[in-house]
């Protein structure tokens, strides 16, 4: 029953399906995994009678007793199931009450006596987080990364006696990556694989097709759980097994080593394949050789003089640092800091100054936000296990502040429709005052001052505060944008701390050069260029990804050094004013950065139009592209950027590799719920396997799981508002209406929010609606084209209006180069799609626009290059 690698990573429905058979549940356990299940096991139509959980902590209740109380479900909260080896009467009645037929235990810390174990008709299933039998017992999470195993998983097993020695009822599992920690395991796998698996366990018991397979005590291993005072690390290992340590103990209870006479835990571990950066030698009691105190943390040495590094330690007083920081956060050492940093950090002190009245003096570990930096009124919401604190006014030279006129705009929850909060509504005056703080911070501020390199450690400083805070901004990603929470901190977060990463390299290395002329002998002259920033620049972003288009265009805009004014996306402002807040505490000089919510019209019309703006970057529709670049040149002729629509073609040849074409094509049109600049507007399938394809990706579909973005199971998000729904809609109607076959799709889901249903369209022909217009949603749209006609398809991929994307799949190399160069198009994927990175260059041809975002060539969209000749 154990599946092996890319096995793994196939998705079970749990969507509403009702299958014939269906059982009374019993769900016994706690924590956010079993409110999960518990929802999972309702929505595929068991019928769970009972939840039996922990008492409420500090009036506060279990995650899976308030879904439970929520949907009308029994719930009894026991502190305890036995006294002196005997189950407690009154709870072995209330449980005998319910009636169950199978009692599910997601996760339990409590002991449950054998005559409940036993008492439904199917018994007990137990999910635990290892591939029994190897790691019974507590921490098994922890133990797989300890032990080294290069396989993880979860087991569903049937409960028996004795310490999950149970047989087998089924099995996954995952590859360890070398540099994964339990929350990553947990986060990527266990926890959303798991929910699936233990709703397919159910349904496999109610259908009596239920495994039940013997444990092996061959290889079985027992571990109890981890402890402080066993967590202490050995340094005669290797380089790899010290980091094994490290990462099994990170965060609980965390892996400690004495230095200086005080214990020291180590959090971050990754392992070192570069060569060993320059730093302060640090003595570690035990250890052969000393660690490294670098710019990028505490490099420690193996005794197979390979290398690891360590990002964060912690002290005994419970202070956590940066290891990069170890000698200046104590008394006895201190790391002489460069000047630049040493500016920078004498700068953020004086702005902080300014802003932080009430104290003092500003020390080194003052605490900005709880210090009363807060000057703006922030949401908070309980959600996520976390509480979300969401600024929601404008940000206008380094304060929140109201709309000059007061006005407010709801912003909307796509999951259910509710309102998330009261955001304020930027007026022609809040944009002419932002322009002003931009210009004066351009001008006249200390950012004008600033050398480059001071800019770069700015900027590393907003990367590290966004990594810091990533899990608090998908939060907000998912609530205001619908995006999923998984892909939200991998894609909209994680590249947003990528590009700030990227571009704070490039300050210091912005350059002209040195051009020979005519003139230089004899009459002794020099001609060189500078490469300058603009000026004041404004960003326009969209609603798809709202903080990763920020990231794209305002990282490359300040590491050229200008100042910015951003308008948000009406419909998903929120990341943009949490940015603004992390802006602020990394110290960025107030003016610098800008954030102006509010509409298209106003706001929007206005920064296009103002006549101290240098340049203006937009990414948006191709119809309000031309009205921008239209205003652009009247008013003062602005650089103008523009990404605009696409319609990307994606060929499929018949010689590709069908699954990966499957799978990957499907990622080209339902990636971010279809609300993707490079999505594939229309795919032409080869009709030697064109039915085959439709066949499969259709089967694809129906295993995703649309639903709560929050939910680590959730394939299928919300649409981004309901406007956009509705224009969905009519897109799938108009395509019917034409004569175009739905095949899968095409209507809203029944449930509250913005939910549309994953759609397929076939036999799509050249002159139809559907082939010539963007979607922007979950709708693949397939033409089929004739075996052999390479040409034909590509003058029918290339007859658009529009060009930003494109790919193909073949196993032929010289067919996917010709392709790749007849293609008009800014990218072309070959047997991949949607793989953007940092680096490489971003941007459209035709009516898709012009400039690019990322890569080095972002850069040159804000600057301007002044040449210079002397004679000397």
């Amino acid at each position: 029953m154990l599946w092996q690698g890319n096995q793994a990573l196939r998705r079970f429905s749990t969507g509403q399906v009702y299958f014939k058979n269906k059982l009374k549940v019993a769900l016994i356990g706690q924590s956010l995994f079993g409110q999960e299940v518990y929802s999972h096991l309702c929505k595929e139509g068991h019928r769970v009678v009972g939840v039996f959980t922990v008492p409420d902590k500090d009036g506060k209740a279990d995650p899976l007793a308030l879904a439970a109380e929520k949907n009308g479900t029994p719930v009894f909260k026991f502190p305890r199931w036995r006294v002196k080896g005997k189950t407690i009467k009154e709870v072995a009645e209330a449980y005998r009450s319910v009636d169950a037929e199978l009692n599910v235990l997601p996760f339990c810390t409590q002991f449950i006596p054998m005559d409940v174990i036993d008492s439904p008709k199917h018994g007990s299933i137990i999910y635990h987080p290892s591939i029994l039998p190897r790691h019974r017992g507590a921490s098994a999470i922890n133990w797989t990364l300890i032990m080294g195993d290069k396989k993880a998983g979860f087991s569903v097993f049937w409960a028996d006696d004795g310490l999950d020695t149970g047989p087998i009822l089924l099995q996954r599992s995952c590859d360890v990556e070398p540099n994964d920690t339990v929350d990553a395991l947990y986060n990527r796998f266990l926890f959303p694989e798991g929910i699936k698996a233990m709703v397919e366990a159910v349904q496999l018991i109610a259908d009596g097709k239920a495994p039940c397979i013997p444990q092996s005590e061959e290889a079985a291993t027992y571990e109890g759980i981890k402890k402080k005072e066993n967590a202490e690390i050995s340094w005669d290992q290797s380089a790899e097994a010290l980091h094994n340590w490290i990462r099994g103990h990170d965060k609980v209870p965390g892996a400690w080593t004495e230095i200086n006479g005080q214990v020291v835990t180590f959090y971050g571990s990754s392992l070192l394949n570069s060569s060993i950066p320059p730093g302060e030698p640090l003595e570690i009691k035990g250890a052969k050789k000393p660690g490294l105190v670098t710019k990028s943390g505490l490099v420690l040495f193996g005794n197979d003089g390979e290398a690891l590094m360590v990002r964060n330690l912690q002290f005994e007083d419970g202070k956590m640092i940066p290891a990069s920081q170890y000698f200046s956060a104590g008394e006895t050492s201190v790391v002489e800091l460069t000047a630049e940093e040493v500016k920078v950090a004498e700068t953020i002190k004086v702005i902080w100054a300014g802003i932080l009245s009430n104290v003092p003096v500003i020390e080194d570990s003052t605490d900005f936000f709880k210090s009363g930096a807060s000057s703006m009124d922030v949401v908070s919401k309980e959600v996520n296990e976390m509480t979300v604190k969401m600024p929601h006014q404008c940000f206008i030279n380094g304060q929140f502040t109201d709309a000059d006129d007061g006005k407010t705009y709801d912003t909307i929850n796509p999951t259910d429709g509710s309102t998330i909060c009261k955001v304020s509504y930027a007026s022609l005056v809040d944009v002419d005052k932002a322009v002003a703080a931009a210009k004066d911070a351009f001008e006249n501020g200390e950012w004008g001052r600033m050398n480059a390199r001071e800019r770069g450690i700015l900027m590393y400083r907003l990367a590290d505060l966004l990594e810091e805070n990533q899990e608090e901004l998908a939060t907000i990603e998912a609530l205001d944008s619908g995006a999923v929470y998984t892909l939200a901190l991998k894609t909209h977060i994680g590249m947003s701390v990528q590009t700030f990463r990227y571009f704070a390299g490039w300050c210091d290395k912005i350059q002209g050069s040195t051009i020979p002329i005519n003139q230089a002998r004899p009459n002794r002259n020099l001609t060189f260029t500078r490469k300058e920033p603009l000026g004041v620049c404004a960003i326009i972003i969209p609603w798809n990804y709202p903080l990763m288009m920020l990231a794209w265009k305002s990282a490359a805009c300040l590491a050229a050094g200008n100042t910015l004014v951003l308008k948000p996306a009406q419909v998903t402002p929120l990341t943009a004013l949490k940015f603004a807040e992390l802006s602020v505490k990394a110290g960025f000089p107030k003016g610098v950065i800008n954030i102006i919510p509010g509409s298209g019209g106003i706001a929007g019309q206005r920064l296009s139009e103002h006549p101290d703006i240098r340049k203006l970057g937009f990414t948006g529709s191709t119809l309000i592209g031309k009205q921008i670049m239209k205003s652009c040149a009247v008013s003062n002729l602005k650089k103008v950027s523009l990404e605009l629509g696409g319609k990307s073609p994606l060929i499929i040849f018949s010689d590709c590799e069908l699954d990966k074409a499957v799978r990957m094509g499907m990622g080209a049109v339902f990636f971010n719920k279809g609300e993707n600049c490079i999505a594939a507007g229309r795919l032409f399938v080869e009709e030697s396997i064109h039915d085959d394809f439709v066949t499969r990706v259709v089967e694809e579909i129906k295993k995703m799981k649309i639903g709560d973005p929050l939910d680590r199971a959730t394939d299928h998000g919300p649409q981004n508002h309901k406007a956009h729904l509705e224009k969905l809609l009519q897109y799938c109607e108009a395509g019917v209406k034409e004569g175009a076959t739905l095949v899968y799709g095409g209507r809203q889901v029944q449930r509250p929010g913005f939910f549309m249903e994953p759609t397929v369209f076939t036999d799509v022909e050249d002159h139809m609606y559907l082939a010539k217009e963007e979607s922007f949603g979950p709708i693949m749209v397939i033409s089929k084209f004739q075996n052999g006609d390479i040409d034909g398809v590509l003058q029918r991929a290339n007859n658009t209006e529009y060009g930003l994307a494109s790919g193909v799949f073949t196993r032929d190399i010289n067919k996917a180069m010709y392709v790749s160069e007849k293609l008009e198009a800014g990218t072309v994927f070959i047997n991949t799609y949607n793989k953007t990175d940092v680096a490489a260059p971003f941007g459209g041809v035709k009516q898709s626009g012009f400039g690019k975002d990322l890569g080095e060539e972002a850069l040159n969209e804000y600057l301007k290059t002044k040449t210079v000749t002397l004679e000397y």
